[in-house]
């Protein structure tokens, strides 16, 4: 049985790992976070199974955004000023530090295709804030064509515990290298390091600089990004 794109088995395993994440972020001060995905469209539950080829047919209204995981739908929420804001500096510092290098940063709205398939069968298709890709091979003009080396989500007031659980379980499951959560309310980075199934992680505050693993020479300067 299937049930948001996981079996019944992995949710009870998703579900004990998920209580060991809760207390974790409780641990640095986290209560509350934002919508980086909202619940499943009514319209498209029914369909229960929704590809990139399906997804590129929608007629969406303007300022509409959807993502699709394991082939459900999820609408996404509008960002805030300040969530744009954050978005942008951080943006800004790794464009800057690019410049002329083989990686290329991506904000948001950009269409990251996971688990690629040419004949668009592949049904999980993210929007994360910041996406990194080094691979020219993955860049197309849709979009990330794989799992991009590092992404990139900020936070706002108001998500569920299970959801940035599923989001951080299908980019590890993609193969994404590094992975940052950023929290605004707390003005806190959560690092995480995927090996396989395996994961470090490292936490950074308001006046710390985070180095990128993937990008030796590069560290982020968390201070101008909390800002706002």
């Amino acid at each position: 049985m299937r049930c948001g794109g996981v079996d019944k088995n992995s949710t009870k395993n998703a579900a004990s790992s998920l209580w060991i994440y809760a207390k974790k972020v409780d641990y640095f001060g986290v209560t509350s976070y934002t919508v980086i995905m909202a619940d499943a469209l009514e319209e498209y539950t029914d369909n229960g199974y929704w590809t990139y080829a399906d997804y590129k047919a929608w007629e969406l209204k303007p300022g509409e955004r959807y993502e699709i995981i394991h082939g459900e739908a999820y609408a996404m929420s509008a960002p805030n000023a300040s969530h744009q804001a954050m978005l942008m500096e951080m943006s800004r510092q790794f464009a800057n530090f690019l410049v002329g290098k083989q990686c290329k940063v991506y904000p948001a709205p950009y269409d990251v295709r996971l688990f690629y398939e040419e004949d668009e069968s592949d049904t999980t298709v993210v929007q994360p804030d910041i996406s990194v890709v080094c691979d020219a091979k993955k860049r197309g003009k849709e979009g990330c064509r794989g799992a991009p080396d590092l992404v990139v989500e900020i936070l706002s007031p108001s998500n569920t515990a299970i959801e940035m659980q599923r989001k951080f379980e299908v980019y590890r499951d993609a193969g994404v290298t590094e992975y940052w959560i950023v929290n605004s309310e707390y003005k806190t980075l959560t690092v995480y390091l995927f090996d396989g199934e395996k994961a470090t992680t490292r936490t950074y505050r308001e006046k710390d600089s985070s180095p990128v693993t993937i990008l030796e020479g590069l560290s982020i300067e968390l201070e101008p990004v909390f800002a706002e």
